[in-house]
C-alpha cells in the first residue's frame, strides 16, 4: 500500500474529488479524517471506509472558520497520533462574474474557502510538520486558477492566489521535508455546480467558446488518482508545482 500508516486530513470530502481522494487513500492504507461542512455527507464517507476495512473519522469542517479548522486539524493528531498528508480540497464557485459586476460580500465568501481557509490549514499544519521533517500538501487549485476565461473573476483569483501560494510554501519548506503541490483539474463531474449563484450572464457567456474545446467531463475518481501520486514517495522530487488534469482541454490554448 502505497500510503501504509499516513494520517491525512482531505477537506469537502462527503462529495466529489474529496470523496474519491478519502476513499482511495484509505484503500492505500492511510487513516483518514473526512472534513467537510456537510457532516451527515462526510459521516457516510467514514462509515463506508470503515465498513471497507479502513479506517476514518468524520469532522465537521467549515474552512471559512479558523475554529473549524483548528479542530480538524487537532482531530487528526488526536485521533491517529500525527499529521502526514494535508488535502485543501473545499471550493466554491463564483457565478461567473466579471470584475464590473463582482459584489464585495461575493468576493470575500469565495476567497475566505477557497484561499483563506487553505493558508490557514497550511499554517496550522506546517509545525507538525517541521517537527516531523516531512509532510505533504496538496491543493486542489484549477485550469480557472491558470487562465483566465474559466470561471468570474473571483474564482479565477482565488485560484490563482492558491498557485501562488502552492509555489511559495513548495519552495519555502523545500529543505525541510516538506512537499506542497496543487492539481488543476479541468471539468469534473461533481456537486460544485450547487455553489453557482445568480449566474451573471454576460460572464457566463464569455466563457461559452473555451467550454466549447473541453474534449469530456473526467471524473472523480480520476482526479484522486493525481492525488495519490502526490501524496505517495512516487513523487518524492515533485515540489511546488501544479498538475494540470484536464483531459487535454488547456492544450488548446
Amino acid at each position: 500500500m502505497k500510503l501504509q500508516d499516513q494520517v491525512a486530513v482531505v477537506t469537502g470530502a462527503a462529495s466529489g474529488m474529496g470523496k474519491a481522494i478519502a476513499e482511495l487513500y484509505a484503500r492505500e492504507g492511510a487513516k483518514v479524517i473526512v472534513a467537510d461542512l456537510n457532516l451527515e455527507g462526510a459521516e457516510t464517507v467514514a462509515k463506508m471506509i470503515i465498513e471497507n476495512g479502513g479506517s476514518a473519522k468524520a469532522v465537521k469542517a467549515n474552512v471559512a472558520k479558523q475554529e473549524d479548522i483548528e479542530n480538524m486539524i487537532d482531530a487528526a493528531v488526536n485521533e491517529f497520533g500525527t499529521l502526514d498528508i494535508l488535502v485543501n480540497n473545499a471550493g466554491i464557485m463564483d457565478g461567473f462574474e466579471p470584475v464590473g459586476d463582482i459584489q464585495d460580500d461575493r468576493w470575500d465568501l469565495i476567497f475566505d474557502i477557497n484561499t483563506k481557509g487553505v493558508m490557514r490549514a497550511m499554517r496550522k499544519a506546517i509545525p507538525i510538520f517541521l517537527e516531523k521533517g516531512k509532510g505533504v500538501i496538496i491543493n486542489t487549485a484549477s485550469t480557472g486558477g491558470l487562465n483566465g476565461a474559466h470561471a468570474g473573476a473571483a474564482y479565477g483569483a482565488s485560484k490563482h492566489a492558491v498557485v501562488g501560494l502552492t509555489k511559495n510554501t513548495g519552495y519555502m519548506y523545500a529543505k525541510s521535508g516538506i512537499r506542497c503541490n496543487a492539481i488543476a483539474p479541468g471539468g469534473v463531474e461533481t456537486n460544485i455546480g450547487s455553489s453557482m449563484k445568480n449566474i451573471n450572464e454576460f460572464g457566463f457567456g464569455r466563457t461559452k467558446a473555451v467550454q466549447g474545446v473541453m474534449p469530456r467531463i473526467g471524473q472523480p475518481e480520476e482526479i484522486a488518482q493525481v492525488a495519490l501520486f502526490l501524496a505517495s514517495d512516487e513523487s518524492s522530487f515533485v515540489n511546488g508545482t501544479v498538475i494540470v488534469a484536464d483531459g487535454g482541454w488547456t492544450a488548446a490554448f
